[in-house]
């Protein structure tokens, strides 16, 4: 399979390139690995009708056009709607979820010699006619022939293959399970090798959750790595979009998101984000109606720490959302992917569908989706509300997993504990090392929450389990911490969240300010209320908290340099009349002082 051949240097959005299954050729590679070891049908190559990839030798202008009959229901919709991009029947069976191959020929080192590939940093080694020199021990056991019997192929990738297996002895003997077999004659380069150890890791690190497919283990010989994992043999998500016609009532999307969302919120607290969640990632564990969901395939996945941007481009074209084409994401790029698939789960389309590549990612960067045509109409506001604020644009606005268990679409109808979720602690964080001025803008603004805003926030108050007098302290963040996270995050993550926290240690924070810490000023941003909730905050600031205040001893409680031209910067942040903070100084203070604004004004 061939390499993008575009510079770097000249990246656009045009450069990406997309798979016959809506998979992202990234012109800077990520992390991936093999196919799914939960995949059980044979790989469906059946070429694309459309127009041939300038970048490979492959049709690849639809993920899955063979669902689509020629007599589509679309031809039939409005003249504004998307042509091609819904979800009916009949048509064949989907093909199983195909990897990044481009980006995989590149790290394992299989480009073909009369194309050229983009340079990641550490390709010496690619050519080298199957890794030689290369450490090829990964530490794994080395048993495996002694515990498992393999059975029958179920699923082959470009990299690998997938088996069926059976334990040989103990309590689980006869027991089935998949074991993806990675060939080490694939690993040609040391970063095919880091993105084995990567999966494993990661698979390691999120061992215990009910909508993980369990891992087992890990075992190598001279010739394969073999991972262990548990057999899901109930289809993908996708198979059951299809099999009702495209779409889900309410009531049983909702059953589905809430195992997908709290799965995520899982990932995301021990630090993984999965890069590459769509409905071909999600397979029930049996064929039963109501069988549980299980998130599989972290080829893809890495870790990231609270404060860390990722950048490589990975991902699937119709679920990539908009900052990862910018390349500077983090786990709220899996909060995209997932209202992608809500959207497709209440109406039966895809809300950013194009003809081309390059037609689909300016979708996702540039078109809102349509909440106009049927059934939307029909649908409660409740719902529409909910992906809507899954598929907001700014990422800082997006709902996190955690925050959409709590949304009155789920939680009126399903009684449920929310988990622990990765953003307090980045908010919590930024409060700390706020200034006092901003501080007491925060707490005016907190007051002005509403009552569903405030049973998130008394939610997560709880889960850092307050003593009687109802404040927390550094010992009860550590303590619902060390509750909530795997061994794997304990080790090696811990401190990077309690690091930023250390003030608490010497005080204590009751629920006041906790949600004048805890609250995210983008998200309220987002609502439609959010001029109200601005007004209100700064007619209870100027009542408590604002003074007459000097634009120097102002330039010093925000923390700027004395390189900054502070009365270019603030000279609108106060009332000429009286020195006070303005309702335009109130707003930007909630938000912080924008490095980017001050660059531009230098």
């Amino acid at each position: 399979m061939g390499a993008c051949t575009s510079k770097p240097s000249n990246f656009s959005v045009d450069d990406i390139t997309v798979a016959g299954d809506g998979a992202i050729f990234p012109v800077k590679s990520g992390p991936s690995n093999d196919d799914d070891v939960n995949s059980h049908q044979t790989k469906n190559d059946e070429p694309s009708v459309g127009k041939k990839s300038p970048f490979f030798p492959f049709y690849s202008p639809s993920p899955a056009h063979y669902l689509f009959s020629k007599k589509s229901p679309a031809t039939n919709a409005s003249s504004n709607s998307t042509p091609m991009r819904f979800f009916k029947r009949p048509f064949p069976p989907p093909s199983p979820a195909k990897h990044i191959r481009s980006l995989l020929a590149r790290r394992h080192g299989t480009v073909k010699p009369n194309e050229s590939a983009i340079p990641e940093g550490n390709e010496s080694e690619v050519g080298d006619g199957g890794g030689a020199g290369l450490d090829k021990s990964f530490g794994f056991s080395k048993n495996f022939v002694n515990k498992y019997e393999m059975g029958e192929e179920v699923g082959r990738g470009h990299f690998g293959y997938t088996c069926k297996a059976k334990f040989k002895k103990g309590e689980v003997k006869g027991q089935e399970v998949a074991v993806k077999v990675i060939p080490k004659s694939k690993m040609t380069t040391a970063i095919a090798i880091e993105d084995v150890r990567r999966e494993v890791k990661i698979l390691r690190a999120l061992t215990g959750h009910n909508n993980l497919v369990k891992f087992y283990d890990a075992y190598e010989d001279p010739n394969n790595v073999y991972i262990v994992m548990e057999l899901c043999e109930g289809g993908e998500l996708l198979d059951r979009i299809l099999s009702r016609g495209g779409k889900y009532t309410e009531d049983d999307a909702k059953s589905v998101m809430i195992q997908i969302l709290k799965v995520v919120a899982f990932c995301h607290l021990q630090g993984v984000v999965h890069r590459d969640l769509k409905p071909e990632n999600f397979l029930f564990t049996s064929k039963d109606e109501n069988a549980q969901l299980k998130a599989i395939d972290f080829g893809l996945s890495d870790f990231v720490k609270p404060d860390e941007r990722l950048n490589d481009i990975v991902g699937s074209a119709y679920y990539v959302a908009p900052e990862v084409l910018h390349r500077s994401y983090s786990t709220e790029a899996d909060v995209w992917s997932i209202g992608v698939i809500a959207y497709i789960l209440l109406c039966g389309s895809r809300p950013f569908w194009a003809r081309t590549e390059s037609g689909i990612f300016r979708a996702v960067l540039k078109a809102d989706p349509s909440f106009d045509e049927q059934p939307w109409p029909t649908l409660s506001s409740e719902a529409k509300d909910f992906v809507k604020r899954l598929l907001n644009k700014d990422p800082r606005k997006r709902m996190t997993a955690a925050q959409a268990l709590g949304h009155p679409w789920i939680k009126n109808s399903h009684n449920m504990e929310e988990p622990l979720d990765i953003l307090i602690f980045k908010l919590m964080k930024a409060y700390m090392r706020s200034s006092a001025l901003r501080k007491a803008a925060l707490r005016a603004l907190s007051k002005t929450l509403t009552v569903d805003e405030l049973f998130y926030l008394k939610e997560q108050f709880a889960l850092l389990e307050p003593n009687k007098n109802g404040t927390i302290s550094f010992n009860n963040i550590k303590t619902a911490l060390m509750k909530h996270a795997t061994d794997a995050m304990k080790e090696a993550r811990m401190h990077d969240f309690l690091a930023s926290l250390n003030a608490l240690q010497y005080r204590r924070m009751d629920f006041e300010e906790f949600c004048a810490a805890a609250l995210s000023v983008h998200q309220l941003e987002a609502l439609d209320r959010w001029e109200q909730h601005a007004r209100c905050a700064y007619e209870i600031f100027e009542k408590e908290g604002n003074r007459a205040i000097m634009i120097e001893e102002l330039a010093s409680e925000l923390g700027l340099s004395p390189s900054v031209p502070v009365h270019a910067v603030l000279h609108d942040w106060l009332r000429h009349t009286d020195g006070k903070l303005s309702f335009l100084g109130f707003a930007k203070l909630l938000h912080g002082v924008s490095s980017r604004s001050i660059t531009k004004v230098q």
